[in-house]
């Protein structure tokens, strides 16, 4: 089977890089365009992703446009050439048109309610969109949902071993306590009329955890002067999930990175007025907190910090709540290769996903 992937973020490419692997050791190809953003060229070429870089986008509107313009006949072409049998992307509108205009499937999958612009550009094109079954819209018949979270796809344990080398490229040793604070740069479409941190709040939320732990902070974008001396050191994009599997606490305003934490098991501190039927039922599940309010924020993390069995009791917490999840790896590589007899079981006998137990 020739399989056609649009990677547009650098989650994408942790969603979907365990089935590539798999699926091209058991014989199936793939064609891969991967947007240059942030990050995700940079792991297509630490996991040896092939794939054909389709630039970077743009902020303004007209920028944005002419991107998506350039970017379907970019994505035509290839297609025309290697006439895959189906497409599968993470929300992707260029994989979704593209497939619709070359008469083949599209899988979509998505976990962000919100991105109600984004959404409206590949759903009426796709043949089947995929969700977690947390997703709090029905998509109509086209929809399936599955019993997981996208990152169940690369953080479950059938995948990810966390390893304590990262700790020396942060300069931390192995009984060090620190506190990963993460910032985004409010430029997605999702992102408008949202917001997180303000700048003295995170200065505020430094001289707390001073007292109690070190501190690392990431962010998108151009880091404010005041923060730099906490700046996290250069690292291979793979080694964020190691850095957040170790830390005593995740503060952050990013959904991902949160949401990530909620599966590996680490204490976090949601601070972001956008939220997701993901993120909601990680809430809900006490896998994560998620606050607004800055006095709020500092009497959590004085709690965690406190606490010298916080990490342990939320490492217990998540291992008996992801038990009950699928793979979402097997999951994916059977709903490709068995399409579309895969998705029409799934609409019958939705529960039988519970064969792809982690």
């Amino acid at each position: 089977m020739k399989i056609f992937i649009d990677i547009g973020h650098p989650a994408h490419v942790h969603y979907f890089r365990n089935s590539i692997k798999i699926l091209k050791e058991d014989g199936h190809h793939f064609c891969i365009t991967a947007r240059d953003k942030d990050v995700t060229i940079q792991l297509m070429n630490e996991y040896k992703i092939d794939y054909f870089n389709r630039g970077k986008g743009g902020n303004s509107l007209l920028a944005k446009l002419w991107y998506g313009i350039k970017t379907n006949w970019f994505l035509y072409k290839i297609a025309k050439s290697n006439n895959p049998d189906i497409f599968l992307s993470f929300a992707s509108p260029y994989a979704a048109q593209i497939a619709k205009i070359t008469g083949k499937p599209h899988i979509a999958f998505t976990d962000t309610e919100h991105a109600t612009l984004g959404n409206l550009a590949f759903i009426p094109f796709s043949h089947t969109i995929i969700t977690p079954n947390v997703f709090q819209t029905n998509l109509g018949v086209k929809h399936i949902r599955f019993n997981g979270f996208m990152e169940n796809a690369y953080l479950s344990k059938n995948y990810f071993k966390p390893s304590s080398d990262v700790l020396k490229k942060l300069n931390l040793s192995k009984n060090d306590k620190y506190v990963v604070i993460r910032l985004v740069s409010w430029t997605a479409s999702h992102d408008i009329g949202h917001q997180g941190f303000s700048h003295n709040s995170v200065l505020k939320l430094i001289q707390l955890i001073h007292k109690y732990a070190k501190i690392r902070i990431s962010t998108e974008g151009n880091m404010h002067r005041d923060l730099q001396p906490y700046a996290m050191p250069s690292l291979n994009p793979s080694d964020i999930h190691h850095v957040l599997a170790h830390a005593t606490l995740f503060i952050g305003e990013g959904a991902t990175m949160a949401s990530e934490c909620a599966v590996l098991g680490t204490p976090c501190i949601y601070v972001n007025t956008l939220s997701a039927g993901t993120l909601e039922e990680q809430e809900k599940q006490n896998l994560l907190v998620r606050l607004l309010d800055i006095d709020e924020i500092l009497l959590a993390t004085e709690k965690f910090l406190q606490n010298n069995l916080s990490k342990n009791e939320q490492s217990i917490r998540c291992a008996d709540y992801m038990k009950h999840k699928i793979d979402v790896t097997k999951f994916i590589n059977w709903i490709i290769t068995h399409f579309p007899a895969s998705i029409n079981k799934m609409k019958k006998y939705p529960n039988d996903q519970d064969r792809f137990k982690a």
